[in-house]
């Protein structure tokens, strides 16, 4: 059945229902207000009588043209990725190399023998043969006077004997003064060289040859108070 043939009958059947509805509200009235049998069995009768003609269908309708076919290509079809499955892997087993390392052997050098001992100095060359030693030219206790005598000898009273030893240069004079024995008294030993290094002359003495070279000499000075 056509969908204008479908059209049609619905609108014959609301027509129905509509005069049946009619109707019945007609029946209503007439027997709310007292109408009369009659009226209600010729308003029968006329409905038995009452028929629908149905309207002769449209002609039909010419199908529509074929769509044009687009010149954009169709969307490609998306299918659904297969599902996934999921497979237990075992892992192969590792296998671990222990890592040793190589011993590396040092040859030991042998040991570098001590250095030997430097030579000791060569000795000294031995002192000139002396022919002559070296000699005081006067009497060595006479180059003393009161005046040498220390002021703080004479307070403390300090007196005694200093004996020395000299050394004597190729000139004569002394160079060197060594208390070899002490007074007592370090103000009478050291005034006992002062005295000598400055007054003292001496010859020097020679070698073998007749040179004048360095020799020693020794002197005892005996100091006593001055009286007054």
């Amino acid at each position: 059945m056509s969908y204008a043939n479908r059209k049609e009958m619905g609108t014959n059947k609301t027509v129905a229902i509509i005069i049946v509805a009619l109707i019945h509200v007609v029946l209503g009235y007439a027997l709310v207000s007292g109408l009369a049998y009659n009226v209600v069995k010729q308003a029968a009768e006329d409905l038995k009588t009452f028929d629908v003609e149905d309207e002769p269908p449209p002609p039909p309708e010419e199908p529509p043209p074929p769509p044009e076919e687009s010149q954009v290509p169709p969307p490609p079809q998306v299918s659904a990725p297969p599902p996934l499955v999921r497979t237990t892997t075992v892992a192969p087993p590792i296998q671990t190399t222990p890592n040793i390392q190589p011993v590396i052997i040092t040859p030991r050098a042998d040991p570098v023998p001590p250095a030997p001992p430097a030579p000791p100095p060569p000795p000294p060359p031995p002192p000139p043969r002396i022919s002559q030693a070296a000699q005081a030219k006067g009497n060595l206790n006479a180059l003393f006077s009161t005046d040498d005598y220390p002021q703080s000898a004479i307070r403390n009273e300090e007196q005694g004997t200093t004996a020395v030893s000299l050394t004597i240069g190729t000139d004569g004079r002394v160079s060197g003064c060594n208390v070899s024995s002490s007074s007592g008294s370090g103000a009478l030993d050291s005034a006992t060289c002062s005295v000598i290094k400055r007054r003292a002359r001496f010859t020097p003495a020679k070698d073998q040859n007749g040179n004048p070279i360095q020799g020693t000499g020794s002197a005892r000075i005996k100091w006593v108070l001055p009286t007054e």
